[in-house]
């Protein structure tokens, strides 16, 4: 049970790395000046028509406030136009402009190919495998800072019951390449 314990953490540990990492290398990422979830807009509007916003921000997994400031840039280059429509004064819709279209004409399959960049020597068998792990983390990920926070009250309510004279801490990991929580 320890070496899996070990094996989880150190997983736990690789898989935020690999986040921190890929959204460094991608705010590092400008084509013309707008950054790559800029892009992504862009292209999400092409494929599907002018978009609420919020539902652009649900999409792409950006805070109201990234989308916000992203929009603001599309919108001073001429790529993108905001718009409220009638009727529906509460609701942004953001569409794109022919500067927005001729942009993406540019640099066709760039997606495809940055994909391509992090994917790309994996076989079909080794996506497949991923796919399903990404597809049971994200699960996982589900309600995940409800059941953390109630093992935090369990802990609090056991430390209620020990008295402080009895309580022990832990030592350090061994492996501390890593954190524990």
């Amino acid at each position: 049970m320890a070496d899996l314990t070990a094996q989880m953490e150190e997983n736990d540990w690789l898989f935020r790395r690999m986040v921190r990492r890929f959204v460094k290398e991608r705010d590092k990422i400008s084509v013309e000046d707008i950054a790559l979830p800029g892009l992504l807009i862009l292209r999400s509007i092409q494929l599907g028509g002018m978009q609420k916003l919020g539902e652009l921000a649900e999409q792409l997994d950006l805070t109201s406030g990234a989308i916000t400031a992203l929009c603001d840039k599309l919108e001073a280059k001429g790529f993108a136009q905001r718009r409220r429509l009638e009727g529906d004064r509460r609701n942004v819709w953001l569409d794109i402009t022919e500067e927005g279209r001729q942009l993406l004409n540019r640099y066709p399959e760039l997606g495809k190919r940055g994909v391509g960049l992090i994917f790309g020597n994996f076989n079909e068998e080794d996506l497949a495998a991923q796919k399903e792990m990404f597809q049971r983390i994200y699960a996982n990920l589900e309600g995940f800072s409800e059941r953390y926070m109630a093992m935090v009250q369990e802990y609090e309510q056991q430390l209620k019951q020990v008295p402080e004279s009895k309580t022990v801490p832990s030592p350090p990991a061994k492996n501390n390449y890593f954190l524990n929580y």
